[in-house]
């Protein structure tokens, strides 16, 4: 009895030995990276992070809607472009110094000409990835043929470098420039490669000043308070910010985080679907991505009174036209006010004179001192002829003035004196009662003025 007692405890014992010596196999704890560190005071790396890129193929907020699992004040730092041993080696002894780990995205040119710093990129414990073949900008307006055999050129020329092991080579793709295409990232997720963004880069790659580029890296970071950073290990600026970024981050209470795949061997961190959010949604925090609601419901169909374009006055022909297209609901008929005229009050109107008041008499040609005599009456008959037996005469005078003017200006006119103007006083003729009619003969001047006179009454 007591000998099966101490055989049960021996095999539990050697089962938690066991235990224990596998989980320090398969994970990286913190003791053992201090232990690595020569510097005590060193920002170091928190935790290793397993990720599996076929469950979660593309990753960054700054083109994409997850990124990794980090907790508050986390932070994944990640070089693109090299190696370039000029810049590179300095970024390696920089991180080595403060015990960082981070992950590197490999140009295959680059590769092939620096197969070293590749190796050194392993030897030092970092995750290794790669960036294309040539970094071309254009892989958004890339046939998929051409994008395809820059993303295998890139990973060829990198495994070239490591001698072809494939278990040194993560799955990890960054496309140059972050320049996506849904046919380069669904090729990548094909072949069970992530798809790397960012979620606040540094700004390394342009013609800015050190400072500038740890000034945005550390805004940056403060503003999400955690995510991936993407910089250039081939940049003299980024090998003269880092150390202040590193620096300040760990003042900050900041912790590096390690990217590895996972493997057969190693299974990937366990998390929840919330955490790959840089937000996730909780019950104090509304969901950012509510769901869209197709077609609006009305809980009633009924309408309230309007009026029918009937009742408005629609001055614009296309704005009649669209409303009479559109498939609008049946109104009710309501009573619209109508605008009425003002009535305006009565005016007094003058009376409008008559036409002849403005008829000026013409042609006046004798003055009869007895107009209402029977031989004045006739007289009055025969003045038209004599006017129309005189006008041949008149054009003559007038033609001849014309041709003489000077002449002209010295003499009377023709009706004053001779002959015509003798003929044109008719003779005496008797009155009805036997005394004979007396016409009183005016001279020309004193006639235009009797003429002047009536038309003038």
């Amino acid at each position: 009895m007591i000998a099966n007692v101490l055989t049960t405890i021996r095999k539990r014992s050697l089962t938690v030995i066991g235990a224990a010596l596998l989980s320090c196999c398969f994970m990286t704890p913190q003791g053992a990276l201090a232990a690595d560190c020569q510097n005590p005071n060193a920002l170091g790396t928190s935790r290793t992070l397993v990720v599996d890129p076929r469950e979660h193929p593309r990753i960054g907020t700054m083109q994409y809607r997850e990124t990794l699992p980090l907790a508050d004040h986390e932070v994944v730092l990640t070089f693109d472009d090299g190696p370039l041993p000029k810049y590179s080696n300095q970024v390696l002894a920089i991180l080595a110094s403060q015990c960082v780990k981070a992950t590197f995205f490999i140009i295959g040119s680059q590769a092939n000409a620096n197969p070293e710093g590749v190796r050194k990129l392993i030897a030092a414990g970092h995750t290794v990835g790669t960036h294309s073949q040539h970094h071309p900008l254009t892989m958004d307006r890339m046939p998929l043929e051409r994008a395809r055999q820059e993303i295998d050129d890139g990973i060829a020329s990198t495994l070239a470098a490591l001698n072809g092991d494939k278990s040194k080579l993560a799955p990890f793709f960054r496309i140059p420039g972050l320049m996506r295409a849904e046919i380069v990232e669904n090729y990548l997720a094909s072949q069970g490669i992530q798809t790397w963004s960012a979620d606040f880069p540094a700004d390394d790659w342009r013609h800015v000043s050190p400072q500038r580029v740890y000034d945005l890296a550390i805004q940056r970071i403060e503003a999400k308070r955690k995510g991936i950073l993407l910089l250039h290990d081939i940049q003299p600026r980024t090998v003269a910010a880092l150390p202040r970024i590193l620096a300040t981050l760990k003042e900050r209470g900041y912790r590096i985080v390690h990217v590895v795949p996972a493997t057969a061997d190693r299974p990937a961190t366990p998390t929840e679907p919330q955490q790959w959010y840089l937000h996730p949604p909780s019950e104090t925090v509304a969901i950012a991505r509510w769901p869209r609601v197709p077609n609006f419901v009305f809980t009633e169909t009924r309408t309230l009174p309007a009026p029918v374009l009937a009742d408005l006055d629609w001055r614009d022909a296309e704005m009649l036209d669209h409303a009479q297209r559109t498939r609008l609901a049946p109104v009710r008929r309501t009573l619209w006010p109508q605008p009425r005229l003002a009535q305006l009050a009565p005016m007094a109107t003058l009376p409008i004179p008559a036409a002849d008041v403005f008829r000026v008499p013409e042609a006046l040609g004798l003055t009869l001192l007895a107009a209402r005599s029977p031989g004045g009456r006739k007289l009055a008959q025969r003045a038209p002829d004599a006017a129309a037996s005189s006008a041949p005469r008149a054009q003559a005078i007038s033609a001849r003035q014309a041709r003489h003017p000077k002449q002209a200006a010295h003499h009377a006119p023709a009706a004053a004196h001779g002959k015509g103007h003798a003929d044109a006083q008719p003779a005496a003729q008797p009155k009805p009662n036997g005394r004979p009619l007396h016409i009183a003969k005016r001279a020309p001047r004193a006639e235009a003025s009797a003429i002047a006179k009536r038309v003038a009454d």
